[in-house]
């Protein structure tokens, strides 16, 4: 039986990395949802209490669209639901669980890239936890790409891509695994694997693999 999955994004410009991956795994019916304006309201300094209320009706509205679970692919919105009381009855998955799991098995030093300083301390904080609950000792740093989020932001999305690029051209000489954390990063990175012939960590590989195993969702 075809299943159906909800996504929730901060940006439109996600649904196009998410319809790519699944594109050939047909017992899967993906459902999008995109608010833009939690994160804008995150960037005008609301708090963080307020703003996972916000994302717990997002969830609790998703779940009686007759969905069978749900995919959050903002890292931001990930931190922000972090201890609160959510209970639903479809599973919740986050799509930097599989990015974890695969930083955790590298056992060289990782540089993590974002653009988008607001989420770096939730996305940082719930690695370390992975990696204490998995019993892996992991080696690395984080490193912010100053004035780029916005460009994605504002639909700039070529001036993005570049700016990506050019982060990911300084770095590769530093003898250390590199990563990208948000989604929106993912074309660059893959662009740069292609160009470079090096490998670059991002949330979008093994996700398919993840969501199946999570939920089960395959059958023969």
């Amino acid at each position: 039986m075809r299943k159906r999955l909800g996504c929730l994004h901060a940006h439109y410009s996600n649904i196009a990395y998410i319809e790519q991956t699944f594109f050939h795994i047909n017992h899967i019916e993906l459902i999008h949802f995109v608010d833009p304006g939690l994160i804008l309201q995150a960037s005008n300094g609301d708090s963080d209490s307020g703003l996972a209320f916000k994302v717990k009706e997002q969830l609790e509205w998703m779940e009686n669209c007759q969905i069978d679970a749900i995919l959050i692919t903002c890292t931001k919105y990930i931190a922000l639901i972090e201890g609160a009381s959510i209970k639903l009855s479809i599973p919740i998955l986050k799509i930097d669980e599989p990015f974890f799991e695969a930083i955790c098995k590298d056992e060289q030093p990782q540089t993590i890239l974002f653009t988008n300083p607001g989420t770096v301390e939730g996305t940082m904080g719930r690695l370390q936890q992975y990696a204490i609950q998995h019993n892996k000792e992991i080696e690395v740093v984080a490193k912010v790409i100053d004035n780029t989020f916005e460009l994605i932001m504002q639909g700039k999305q070529e001036a993005y891509k570049k700016t990506i690029l050019q982060a990911l051209n300084h770095l590769k000489e530093a003898q250390r695994q590199i990563s990208v954390a948000q989604l929106s990063m993912v074309e660059a990175a893959q662009l740069f694997e292609k160009e470079s012939g090096l490998t670059i960590t991002h949330p979008l590989k093994s996700l398919v693999e993840f969501v199946i195993r999570s939920t089960e969702l395959y059958s023969e």
